[in-house]
């Protein structure tokens, strides 16, 4: 099978000896939508500029579609899309000559620009907005029209850097809404990062979890979720400072399957939370951790990135203020 992503002991590391990606091996099927969750700091956005020819890697390999990013870069370039996390059109002109801009950069012929513009304005819905000043567009109009400057070519796979971030939850949906329908269409593959769990877990038939440059975990939402087994005990502890003892006698208990520490945040797993659950708090009684809290749930795609990666996956909260305020700096010029 050719690939749309695959990479082989890809590495980075940048001056000062930052190893951004650790060996990282990597394989995407064609027509797919592929999902890389990880903290700040983790290589997503390395790995991705390293995809779509932006930088080199130190070593090992990456290819898309079969030809290698670094020796092919201009022939891979001719069929990517990429939307970055920065603002990439101008907000003092219009939503169509952003994409004329576009179109010239792309080198379509001039024969063809007017009728592509217009079909990537009404496939991400704003072509009643096209002669409208981009500052006059809310931030998912925005978010739509940079899309749309990325599908003008009708890429093949379509990277992007966490593409709905800064958005609220109907902004969000639109611009998937317009995404999804695009790689019905036309077959494609969407490659994307993102903070946001319920994104990956609706939207990506593939997920993987990057932690400090290495792939911890890949799979299907399902499947990851699954991994773990069971129920979870989610537990809230009066001393997180509970000792190791405690976290011994919790996996010598012959009903659990795994204990995940986060803080005071104690998640259990079981394979029957409410039968396990009289044994798990005689458990820590015994080594005096006091429980505030008790909730049953099936795994989320939370739970496996606190397996996998050791910690919650921020929403992002600073970031997402930074990139907002950012962007509507740009817009007022």
């Amino acid at each position: 099978m050719e690939y749309a992503v695959s990479t082989s002991g890809l590495t980075k590391v940048y001056e000062g000896g930052v190893k951004a990606l650790d060996s990282v091996d990597l394989k995407v099927e064609p027509g797919k939508v592929f999902a890389l969750l990880g903290p700040n700091g983790a290589g997503k956005t390395t790995l991705m500029r390293i995809l779509t020819t932006q930088i080199k890697p130190t070593s090992g390999e990456a290819y898309v579609f079969g030809l290698n990013v670094v020796r092919d870069g201009a022939k891979v370039r001719q069929f990517i899309g990429y939307v970055p996390q920065e603002m990439s059109i101008w907000t003092d002109i219009s939503g169509y000559e952003n994409l004329l801009i576009y179109a010239k950069i792309y080198g379509i012929p001039s024969s063809k620009r007017d009728k592509l513009i217009w079909d990537v304005l009404e496939d991400m819905g704003l072509k009643e907005f096209a002669n409208n000043l981009v500052r006059t567009y809310s931030g998912g109009m925005i978010r739509r029209l940079e899309c749309a400057c990325a599908l003008l070519i009708k890429p093949k796979i379509l990277f992007l850097d966490e593409p709905t971030i800064g958005l609220d939850p109907s902004a969000r949906k639109a611009v998937w809404e317009r995404l999804i329908a695009f790689r019905k269409e036309y077959d494609a593959t969407i490659f994307f990062n993102t903070h946001y769990m319920d994104e990956a877990d609706l939207y990506a038939d593939e997920i993987a979890i990057v932690n400090m440059g290495r792939i911890v975990a890949s799979g299907t939402p399902e499947n990851l979720k699954h991994s773990l087994g069971g129920e979870i005990l989610s537990l809230e502890v009066e001393n997180p400072a509970y000792d190791l003892k405690a976290l011994e006698i919790l996996k010598e208990t012959d009903v659990i399957i795994d204990v995940i520490v986060s803080g005071n945040e104690m998640n259990i797993v079981t394979q029957d939370a409410e039968s396990s659950l009289p044994k798990i708090m005689e458990a820590l009684r015994a080594s005096k951790v006091l429980v505030k809290r008790v909730s049953i749930t099936k795994p989320t795609l939370d739970d496996v990135f606190l397996k996998y990666a050791g910690a919650r996956l921020e929403t992002g909260a600073a970031r997402i203020s930074e990139v907002r305020q950012v962007r509507s700096m740009i817009r007022r010029g």
